[in-house]
């Protein structure tokens, strides 16, 4: 009886588990469902049906799991700041214990083919072209930016230090972020600029800026 009980309690963990992961992956499904309908369509032209056709699922699961557009849209900026973030820190992890070494590798991950692909930055640009007016949106990406930009200055700080150099750390490190939003921004407008290109121009702009920590092929070690 007690084997027959627990043979029982186990056929329904794994029906629930069963039930949680099915759940995360519809969520899933959507979400990067929502991903290719702002590549293709734009923010104002996706609609909740065209979601549903994408991910080849009924409207009602759409309504279900995410009850409106304005949520579904929500969800897939949350999943795509946290993808972008994770990439980094990851990056970062395996970075060597230099501020050089540090920054060359957050270039490089910024630059990496797996964030900057065509559909990623299409749906990038159309967020970034509603979060004027949605204080949701600015939350969502001003966090993300502030934490990113902070650390990026923390870098230069110590390059400064160590390089004996004369630019003022803040400033320095807007012209950084804002070379790279950029880039950024001309792959996302598919005017010819290539992935490996962006990456070359962000390493000639980190080249001129820290002569004494960076060459074209990479951090001086110290």
């Amino acid at each position: 009886m007690k084997d027959t009980a627990a043979a029982r309690q186990d056929g329904a963990e794994t029906e629930k588990r069963g039930r949680k992961a099915s759940k995360e992956t519809r969520r899933q499904q959507l979400i990067e469902a929502t991903i290719d309908s702002l590549a293709k369509r734009g923010y104002a032209e996706t609609t909740l049906a065209d979601v549903a056709d994408g991910a080849g699922l009924s409207r009602g699961i759409v309504n279900f799991h995410f009850e409106s557009k304005d949520k579904l849209l929500i969800a897939t900026l949350q999943h795509m700041a946290d993808e972008y973030a994770s990439h980094w820190m990851a990056a970062l992890e395996k970075a060597g214990s230099s501020a050089a070494a540090k920054l060359w590798t957050l270039v490089a991950a910024d630059f990496d083919r797996k964030i900057t692909t065509k559909r990623k930055l299409a749906a990038w640009c159309a967020f970034w072209g509603e979060a004027k007016s949605r204080p949701t949106y600015q939350a969502l990406c001003g966090a993300r930016d502030a934490r990113y930009q902070q650390l990026f200055e923390d870098l230069v700080s110590q390059m400064k230090t160590e390089g004996r150099y004369s630019y003022e750390p803040k400033a320095m490190t807007l012209a950084l972020c804002a070379t790279l939003e950029g880039l950024w921004w001309r792959l996302m407008m598919s005017d010819g600029l290539a992935r490996e290109g962006a990456h070359a121009a962000a390493i000639e702009f980190i080249v001129a800026a820290f002569p004494d920590h960076m060459t074209r092929e990479g951090p001086i070690s110290k």
